[in-house]
């Protein structure tokens, strides 16, 4: 499903150069759950954006389902990441005006689909289906995680990214969390990757990419 070889990436910042990726190299197969830890600054989020097609690697190449996507220009990648991919944040990202209906709904149309029956179903899948009318605001943290998991799985995308999914959760919330997302993954067969620096959250994963410094350390 996903393919790394030999990434780098360097930010340029006027005379400074910046490099926060090393030459890495990893694979992840299709339908595989799998974590990335690493300490703060050791990668992690620049990876998680390399994955979402939301920048490109300073050198080396990424294959995602085949595809090496690196050279893409802004459109492709665009259009990579509305059919292919599912992103679940840690700050959750709903528009706080809109119900949770609409927000799922929103999530879909970004991927030109019209069918409020997928987000309806998604919302049931997550156990928010009578909370569909509720704005961000009437809903607890763990039930906007859920609501943003309904959003990144009601396309039915063959690649699902959360970075830090429980990261901004009480430790009640982020098990329920962690049991949706495994169900779902399990249910869907779907290639989940999740940024995490917590060891009980990646302990539920198959496979873990552990970071140092931008490269890979252990897996």
């Amino acid at each position: 499903m996903i393919r790394l070889e030999d990434i780098t990436k360097t930010y340029y910042m006027g005379q400074r150069e910046l490099t926060v990726l090393r030459n890495l190299s990893f694979r992840i197969q299709r339908g595989e759950m799998t974590a990335i830890m690493g300490p703060s600054g050791s990668g992690k989020s620049t990876v998680l954006n390399l994955l979402g097609c939301l920048d490109q690697p300073t050198s080396g190449r990424y294959y995602l389902e085949g595809r090496d996507v690196s050279r893409l220009n802004r459109r492709e990648l665009a259009l990579i990441r509305a059919e292919k991919i599912g992103f679940v944040f840690q700050s959750f990202n709903l528009l706080p005006r809109m119900s949770a209906l609409d927000n799922v709904k929103l999530g879909l149309r970004y991927a030109g689909i019209h069918d409020s029956g997928l987000a309806r179903d998604a919302l049931a899948r997550v156990g928010l289906a009578d909370r569909a009318s509720h704005k961000p605001t009437e809903l607890s943290g763990g039930e906007q995680q859920r609501v943003a998991i309904a959003r990144a799985l009601a396309k039915k995308p063959p690649l699902i990214l959360a970075d830090e999914p429980t990261g901004n959760l009480d430790s009640h919330s982020s098990a329920e969390i962690m049991a949706i997302l495994t169900e779902l993954h399990r249910e869907q067969g779907n290639t989940l990757v999740m940024i995490t620096h917590e060891a009980d959250m990646a302990s539920h994963c198959k496979h873990i990419i552990h970071l140092k410094d931008g490269e890979v350390v252990g897996e």
